[in-house]
């Protein structure tokens, strides 16, 4: 187990208008107002096509698992819910985001967020930094992806 102790020191709100792509202005956001160690508290919205992708058996992995190829739904689609985590590496951030989806009959979806979710009319974020917590993500051999590791600061 990997653990630390910390506290939110600021929140940002981000509203994203049509056409802007949601992981790209988080990451965007985040070099802007010099956020490295951070959660994503919530986020909400519509997108014109929902991409995002999931775990999925692959036996040659040593875990057994992998990330599957992009999962994508033609919209217009609800952003019902978006929550993660803001890591780096080195000062490359890093966002690690599940998102929740619903289509025009209210079929659910999620997975974890990646380019290509374009705003539709509007996307509101909320973002909170964390002090005391250095959120890195390093490469797991064992299972294959990189993984959070807190350490204290």
């Amino acid at each position: 187990m990997y653990d630390a102790i910390g506290k939110m020191r600021r929140t940002i709100a981000i509203r994203l208008g049509p056409g802007e792509d949601i992981y790209l202005k988080i990451i965007d956001a985040c070099n802007k107002y010099k956020i490295l160690n951070g959660v994503i508290v919530t986020g909400i919205g519509s997108v014109r096509k929902a991409r995002f992708f999931n775990p999925i058996p692959i036996p040659h992995k040593k875990a057994g698992y992998g990330y599957s190829a992009p999962i994508e739904l033609d919209g217009p689609i609800e952003l019902i819910s978006m929550n993660g985590m803001i890591s780096h590496e080195g000062d490359e951030v890093l966002i690690h985001v599940h998102c929740s989806f619903s289509d025009r009959e209210g079929n659910g979806y999620g997975g974890h967020l990646i380019e290509g979710n374009i705003v539709l009319l509007t996307t509101d974020i909320i973002i909170a930094e964390i002090e005391g917590i250095d959120m890195t993500r390093k490469y797991d051999e064992e299972l294959e992806v990189p993984i959070f590791r807190p350490i204290q600061i």
